[in-house]
This record gives C-alpha cells, structure tokens and sequence, in this order.
C-alpha cells in the first residue's frame, strides 16, 4: 500500500522522453547478467541469447485468461500490440538483468528488471505506454511506486489497455461479474474484521455476497510491520490488484502491502 508522490511523477516527465532510468532506481536493484534478447515471447516475456527465459518482474501484459468465460470478452488484439512494442523496444538488442527479489519463479524463469545499453528500463517504458499493468509479487515487489507511477500516467491518459472496458478498474460492487481473472478493485471500506490471525476487509455489510480482501496472518504481519495495519482500512477508499476469487462472494487475497493503494 502507498501513494504515488507528485515528486516522483514530475521526474517522470522531466527526464526527456522518460527515457533512463534514474541511478537511484537502479541502486535499489543487484546488478546482474548483461545479454542479448533474440526472442520476444509476449509482452513480457523475452528469451536471452543463451536460450534463459526472462519475465519482466513486477508487471503483466495481455494474455489470454485462464477462465472460459472471460476469454469471450478478452481483447485479443492487446496481447499483439504488447509484444509488438517489446519487440521494437528490445529485440537483438542487449539489456543488462537486474533483480529486486526472487530471482527465479517455478518455471525456472529469471524474474528481473531489464535495463537497455542506453539505460531504458523496460518495465518503466511499457507501462507509461500503457502495453502492461503493474503486478507485484509477495516475494518480488521492488520499485512498485515507481511502476505505479508510470503506470499513472498511462492511465490518466487513456493509453494502451486502458482505454478497454476489460482492463479498467472496477467498482466493487461489480467485481462478482468480473471473477477468475487479474482485477483492479476499487471502493470503500465498510468494515475490518478480524478472525484469529486472519484480516476480512469487507466492502459491503453482507459478508457472504459482498466484496472482500482476505489478509492472512504471514501476510497481515507484513502489513503491520510496515506500519499498515490493515484496522486502519475501515472507512478509506482504496484500490486493490489481485486475482479476484470466489469466496463467500467476490475475493481478493492480499499477500504483500504493495497490492493496496489507498486513494483517499
């Protein structure tokens, strides 16, 4: 959870063409392999010239849901046109890998941040184009504000995916006619309950039907420890990023603070 900052959009749109990304960004990151990309799989997945397969950490592209239901209304179109500007962005070129977590996910992919010769950060550019969304992992969440931050900008503008229904934010009182996909839910808090060690963040006062963020313990610790306890939702209109469940009605579990924005 965290606000995007109006310092850190204005560096955004000051470094000309948004083009590199600032030292301080990449000092948060280990350096590490730097290589050429001979295939471009999708619109975030590359293949490195010694036949390693890369995911661009920390956002996802278009791609086909897992849900037979949701496919009728996927764009089919957003997946090309993501991997179509990868593949202008960085295919045969070099990009240096850089990691901020989890080094490698359970297909054995590397999960990195990758940096062009001339210092573009692909995540960065993706996103501000609006060809990805941000998705953060429990275990690989570095440089989530400023992903949302780029993020932002193509949203504001309309750009890319975002100018599709199917990607857009939704209201949670409509998240039960979006379920088993990635979702951005967005709404007020009604009320916080806590169950043991386990966090229901309801949006709505029948528990059973209306929306819910689950907070377990492991992760309810992350939020506390972090000085987010999540009590302190109650009342707030926040955004949520997840995979939206069914779960005495539409779900999302919140596994690390980086999922919630608190909007106001």
């Amino acid at each position: 959870m965290y606000k995007i900052t109006l310092s850190f959009l204005l560096l955004v749109f000051i470094i000309p063409g948004a083009q590199c990304a600032p030292p301080d960004l990449l000092a948060k990151l280990k350096k590490s392999t730097r290589q050429q990309v001979i295939e471009v799989v999708d619109g975030d997945t590359v293949i490195l010239k010694d036949q390693s397969r890369v995911r661009l950490v920390g956002i996802q592209a278009p791609r086909q849901p897992l849900n037979r239901m949701a496919r009728k209304q996927w764009p089919e179109a957003a997946k090309a046109e993501a991997q179509k500007m990868l593949s202008s962005l960085i295919l045969n070129q070099h990009v240096t890998l850089y990691f901020g977590g989890q080094r490698r996910d359970r297909y054995g992919r590397a999960m990195a941040h990758l940096v062009r010769d001339d210092g573009l950060w692909l995540q960065g550019e993706m996103l501000k184009n609006g060809m990805a969304r941000v998705m953060t992992l429990p275990d690989n969440a570095a440089l989530a504000p400023e992903m949302m931050a780029h993020e932002t900008i193509a949203r504001q503008a309309g750009s890319g995916i975002w100018a599709r229904d199917y990607y857009r934010p939704k209201d949670h009182l409509m998240a039960s006619q979006h379920k088993h996909r990635f979702q951005i839910i967005t709404g007020i808090v009604k009320n916080v309950a806590k169950i043991k060690s386990t966090y229901y963040v309801n949006f709505g006062d029948n528990w059973r039907k209306d929306f819910t963020i689950v907070i377990k313990s492991r992760a309810a610790r992350k939020f506390v420890k972090t000085g987010r306890d999540p009590k302190t939702f109650k009342g707030k209109k926040i955004e949520i990023r997840g995979w939206l469940k069914s779960y005495n009605g539409p779900m999302i579990e919140a596994t690390h603070p980086e999922q919630i924005t608190i909007i106001q």
